[in-house]
C-alpha cells in the first residue's frame, strides 16, 4: 500500500478498509479526496481484495468542505476555467469523479453527520450503514448554492426527485430513521456497531465472483444513465463476457455438481 496523511488503508483477508484520519469532523480537501481515490484505485488493482468499507474516525463520517481553509480558497482561485462553458474548473470535484469509478463493491459506514460532499461521497458507495444517531443533509442552498459532489444526481437517483428536491431545495438535515425509511442508507445501527456492521455487510460479497461482481455494478451504474436499449446493451456486453472467465466455469461447475451457492472463486 501507498504512504497516506490523511486515510488509513489496511486488508483484512479479501476486504479492504479506508479510514479517513481528519477528526473530528472530517472535512475534505483536494488531498483527502486524491488519496481515497489512490486507495480504491489500489483496491481495484489488488485481485485480493473483492470488496471494500468506507469509514471514518471522529464524530462525523464527513462534514463536507471546509469553506474556511486557506489551501482550499487559493486552490478555487487559481481553478482554471473550462473553455466549453466559460466557468471554472472546480478542483476539488474533478479529482471526486475518480472515487465514483470504483469497480468493486463498497459499503460506507456513516456514524455522525455525513454533509454537503460528505453525503456525496457516501453516495458514492453502493450501500451505506449508518449509526442512531447518524444526521445527513445537502446544506449548500443555505449558502446560495448547489451541491457539487453528486448531490443532485446521485441523491436523486436513491431515494426519487422529489424527495432529493426537499432535502436540496431546504437544506434540512435528515435523522437515520427517516434516511431508512426513503431508502438513503441501507441499515440503521447502534452507533457503536457501524463499524462492524458495515464490515459484516460487505463480506456478503468478499468471497463472491469479483469479476461478475464488477461487471453488474458497471452494468447497473451506467445503466442509470441511458436509455433501457442502450442499458440491456451494456448488460449483454457484460454478460457475454464473463464467459471466458475461470470463475463462471467454477461456478457452472460447482452448480450441477452441488447445486447454488457453493462455489469457490478466485476472482479470475
Amino acid at each position: 500500500m501507498s504512504n497516506y496523511t490523511e486515510i488509513g488503508v489496511e486488508k483484512h483477508g479479501h476486504v479492504g478498509l479506508i479510514e479517513i484520519r481528519r477528526p473530528p469532523l472530517n472535512f475534505f480537501d483536494v488531498t483527502l479526496i486524491n488519496q481515497i481515490a489512490d486507495a480504491l484505485e489500489e483496491f481495484d488493482r489488488d485481485i485480493e481484495i473483492r470488496s471494500s468499507v468506507l469509514a471514518a474516525q471522529g464524530k462525523a463520517f464527513c462534514a463536507g468542505a471546509n469553506f474556511n481553509d486557506p489551501a482550499r480558497q487559493e486552490q478555487e482561485t487559481k481553478a482554471k476555467v473550462d473553455p466549453a462553458s466559460n466557468l471554472p474548473i472546480n478542483h476539488l470535484y474533478v479529482q471526486a469523479v475518480r472515487i465514483f469509478r470504483n469497480k468493486k463493491p463498497i459499503v460506507a459506514a456513516v456514524q455522525g453527520a455525513a454533509v454537503g460532499g460528505g453525503l456525496g461521497l457516501a453516495c458514492a458507495a453502493d450501500f451505506r450503514v449508518a449509526g442512531e444517531r447518524a444526521r445527513v443533509g445537502q446544506p449548500e442552498i443555505l449558502l446560495g448554492v448547489i451541491p457539487g459532489a453528486g448531490g443532485t444526481q446521485r441523491l436523486s437517483r436513491l431515494v426519487g426527485p422529489a424527495r432529493a428536491k426537499d432535502i436540496v431545495f431546504s437544506g434540512r438535515m435528515v435523522g437515520a430513521a427517516e434516511a431508512l425509511q426513503i431508502g438513503l442508507v441501507d441499515q440503521v445501527v447502534p452507533d457503536a456497531e457501524v463499524y462492524q456492521a458495515a464490515v459484516d455487510m460487505v463480506k456478503r460479497y468478499a468471497s463472491g465472483p469479483a469479476l461478475a461482481l464488477r461487471a453488474a455494478k458497471q452494468a447497473i451504474d451506467a445503466g442509470l444513465g441511458v436509455d433501457l436499449a442502450t442499458g440491456l446493451e451494456i448488460e449483454r456486453v457484460q454478460f457475454a463476457a464473463l464467459f471466458g472467465t475461470e470463475d463462471q466455469k467454477a461456478g457452472m461447475r460447482s452448480f450441477l455438481e452441488n447445486g447454488p451457492g457453493k462455489a469457490t472463486f478466485e476472482g479470475r
